[in-house]
């Protein structure tokens, strides 16, 4: 698929503190948070060129189009044509994977899901932790297995990026850590600022809405606030007879 480039923060901008999975060890996987900021336009805008370069090629998101993507991102519809959409479709389409199901069906035994929602079925954290956890395997077909979701039909599609780590089990099967593996293109700290992009779009996939919910949520707080101060004032005006 080509590579497709949007206005972009470079990845070493990332702080130190948004790492804190790997200081924490690798055998504590399952304590790893995604951190993501929905506010982060640049991150949503790097997670939207991230998703179309590794992830549309089998997935969709069948609840969201193209230009309300660049409307809500701040990508116009040149740029979202340009960098975004897929040749042939139209920026009014909705967001639909480029592998026909019987391919995909074919390749893998089964139909790469929907992603619309991943991140509201299984959480923010699941997918940033299912990215994260992928490790050699010369068992599986793939050549790859994940602890997040073991046996997964999926390959390693970002190990270019992430490399191939070896797990280390000790007694019982019990995960024990991470080992170096096959290296990739990115340090450690890179692919956590990618995932975490990657993971803040699908957050924002799952619900558009959400990006304008708190600000909308603040005016009509501040609109009941001078309501009830309106009426406070006129129910001592309508009163003071009484009184």
């Amino acid at each position: 698929m080509r590579k497709l480039a949007i206005i972009v923060t470079a990845l070493a901008l990332a702080t130190p503190a948004a790492f804190a999975s790997d200081a924490e060890g690798t055998a504590s996987w399952q304590q790893w948070h995604a951190g993501n900021a929905l506010g982060d336009r640049a991150s949503l805008q790097r997670g939207a060129r991230n998703f179309m370069n590794y992830c549309a090629g089998c997935h969709s998101l069948k609840y969201l189009r193209y230009q309300r993507i660049g409307a809500d991102l701040g990508i116009n519809d040149d740029l979202m044509k340009a960098n975004l959409v897929p040749p042939g479709a139209k920026i009014t389409d909705y967001v639909s994977s480029a592998m026909p199901a019987s391919l995909a069906n074919a390749s893998f035994g089964i139909v790469p899901p929907d992603l619309s929602l991943i991140t509201r079925s299984k959480s923010s954290d699941y997918v940033f932790r299912f990215l994260k956890t992928f490790y050699a395997d010369p068992a599986a077909a793939t050549g790859t297995n994940n602890l997040a979701l073991p046996g997964t039909a999926m390959p390693h599609v970002l190990s270019d990026l992430q490399g191939v780590p070896r797990a280390v089990f000790g007694e019982g099967g019990r995960f024990e850590k991470f080992a170096e593996g096959t290296p990739g293109q990115l340090s450690a700290a890179e692919y956590d600022a990618f995932v975490r992009d990657t993971v803040n779009f699908l957050e924002y996939a799952g619900e558009p809405a959400k990006l304008s919910r708190a600000t909308i949520g603040v005016w009509v707080v501040l609109y009941l606030l001078l309501f009830t101060a309106i009426a406070w004032l006129l129910k001592q005006e309508y009163w003071k007879d009484v009184h």
